[in-house]
């Protein structure tokens, strides 16, 4: 018999992997996934979905790649299993380019994606405004088919999926609620009053240009080339404290312009559709628990938002932690009262 009630809220790739982890490993809890917008019509769903990242500033970096490596891990057992396709999940070659030689040569996530080593000098010769590269294989994930499958993937482990909106998590306690875990993202701003969080609006490209194999990716950011299964994602743009979800023409331009000097034959390529997203950024993830008086209950709530750009890339390791704090709570827990 399931006797411990606990509720996850957001529904975009870090709230469903964290749902997932928490049912297949606790059978005895029951897990209420909650979540005002589903595939696809999350923040998630924009997401180029390359397994790449930049560190976060004050989290210890052996924190950050064990995050990455579980992360990639899963999505590689996952890309050569028969689940690839229904998944979404792919391994995918390409380039990393800097203008300048960059201070380190080997990010903290190389030893965990395919092949990483500094690209020779010939393959710089396609990109003359550039001066440094780096080749690898690693990891995407078309989050249009990845969350549908997760979702499939939570029901089947006796997880409820339920469409609401939570507007507090006082709300959650009155309904009896034993652990709350809050994945709400950009939402934990009013959820949670968390002032640190804020968003960074993205907007990509999505194209037709199947004769592109290889993924490029500028260094800083502001420009990359994903080719996936359904079309080529071109990005991008980081806009912080910006709200705007409607498609910016000059930005298109942009991002167009930019990608083509990356690549020429994108010229030819015929644009599908433009889409937006708010990525949900602080300086630092929260992935912690804490014990909250909600009404007149002590309950148990473990944090996981604040990922930004690294989503889909960090969501399986942060998950793993939540599923660990999870089990924390319940070895606090007091016992239920019995009638």
């Amino acid at each position: 018999m399931k006797n411990v009630e606990v509720a996850v809220v957001g529904a975009g790739v870090v709230g469903l992997s964290t749902a997932v982890c928490i049912a297949e490993a606790l059978p005895y809890c029951s897990v209420t996934l909650m979540a005002d917008r589903f595939s696809p019509d999350t923040t998630s769903d924009v997401a180029a979905g390359i397994l790449i990242c930049t560190p976060f500033a004050d989290l210890p970096l052996e924190r950050q790649q064990k995050w990455f490596k579980e992360t990639i891990d899963h999505l590689l057992a996952i890309a050569q299993s028969e689940e690839a396709s229904e998944a979404g999940v792919l391994l995918s070659s390409g380039w990393q380019l800097h203008k300048e030689i960059p201070v380190d040569k080997k990010p903290f996530w190389s030893e965990f994606v395919l092949g990483f080593r500094t690209m020779t000098d010939h393959e710089l010769k396609l990109f003359p405004n550039h001066k440094y590269g780096q080749a690898f294989t690693t990891v995407k994930c078309e989050c249009s088919n990845y969350l549908p499958w997760l979702e499939k993937r939570l029901r089947k482990a006796q997880g409820q999926v339920v469409k609401r909106k939570v507007v507090n998590l006082q709300e959650l306690s009155i309904q009896g609620y034993d652990i709350i875990v809050n994945c709400s993202g950009l939402g934990a701003k009013t959820l949670v009053e968390d002032s640190q969080v804020h968003p960074v609006r993205g907007q990509v490209l999505k194209v037709q240009a199947p004769w592109l194999q290889h993924f490029i990716r500028d260094g800083d950011g502001q420009s990359y080339i994903y080719p996936g299964i359904h079309h080529v994602t071109l990005g991008g743009t980081r806009q912080a404290d910006d709200w705007r979800l409607e498609p910016d023409e000059g930005d298109s331009q942009g991002i167009l312009e930019r990608c083509i000097r990356l690549e020429p034959s994108l010229s030819r390529a015929r644009v599908l559709g433009v889409s937006v997203g708010l990525r949900p950024s602080r300086k630092n993830v929260r992935v912690e628990k804490e014990q909250l008086f909600l009404g007149s209950r002590l309950v148990h709530v473990v944090h996981n938002y604040g990922h930004g750009g690294w989503g889909v890339t960090l969501s399986w390791g942060t998950a793993l932690d939540a599923l660990g704090l999870v089990r924390t709570c319940l070895f606090e827990r007091p016992p239920r009262a019995r009638l």
